[in-house]
């Protein structure tokens, strides 16, 4: 899935969004309710997660924008505030759902899926990427090409989602810090370099058709040549 996170408690936000990525889905994070606002508007997102007292501009009316502007993008509201009066207001303004903090990651991410599977209809949330002969699963985080099972570590598993979400699509350096890391890198150290390097050796070396490229100066990009 593609998600948007709004919650500008740096240990909070970072734990969410490390546990999200790792179960594969790709993450934006934003710390401020105006530019949390205008990622949701411009991208097509699958969820969003959305704390209520943020700088900016506060959750509430970050919800209230998106529904009157007609985004129909799913939408959790996480917050402190657990009475039922702010509960309400949080569902009537738009919300779709309404969790607590404290609260477990586990049961955030299954309203999250729950949330996704009634606002599609399908009845499920997809759980294979595929791209010509290689595939990924989410679920059993099982990865192979041709049928050949190969054997990822988590930031090369990471990366390979996010290719996989965006084939196609040249992703920049930054963009792959910010997705994969979830840490403000210095734009030229060489940790990209290393890890599509490590991911290409996995996915490309023993296929005679190679599908990670790079496109020098600009970024990476997952197609078939």
């Amino acid at each position: 899935m593609r998600l948007l996170l709004i919650e500008d408690d740096e240990k909070i936000g970072g734990f969410i969004a490390q546990g999200l990525r790792q179960e594969g889905h790709v993450v934006d994070w934003s710390r401020n309710g105006e530019e949390g606002l205008g990622l949701a508007l411009d991208a097509k997102l699958d969820a969003a997660i959305i704390d209520l007292m943020l700088p900016g501009r506060d959750g509430l009316s970050v919800i209230r924008e998106l529904r009157e502007r007609r985004q129909k993008v799913p939408v959790i509201i996480l917050s402190a505030k657990s009475d039922v009066e702010d509960r309400v207001k949080g569902l009537s303004v738009g919300a779709d759902d309404y969790l607590t903090k404290p609260f477990s990651f586990a049961e955030l991410l299954a309203r999250l899926h729950a949330l996704v599977r009634r606002s599609s209809g399908s009845g499920e949330v997809a759980r294979q990427l595929s791209f010509e002969d290689l595939t990924l699963d989410l679920e059993s985080r099982r990865v192979t090409r041709a049928g050949q099972s190969i054997e990822l570590q988590a930031r090369e598993f990471g990366l390979l989602v996010y290719l996989l979400r965006n084939p196609g699509r040249v992703l920049s350096k930054t963009m792959i810090l910010e997705h994969v890391w979830n840490y403000s890198f210095d734009p030229q150290t060489n940790v990209v370099d290393v890890l599509v390097s490590r991911l290409r050796r996995k996915i490309d070396r023993d296929f005679p058709v190679k599908l990670i490229h790079t496109l020098r100066g600009v970024g990476y990009v997952l197609r078939k040549e």
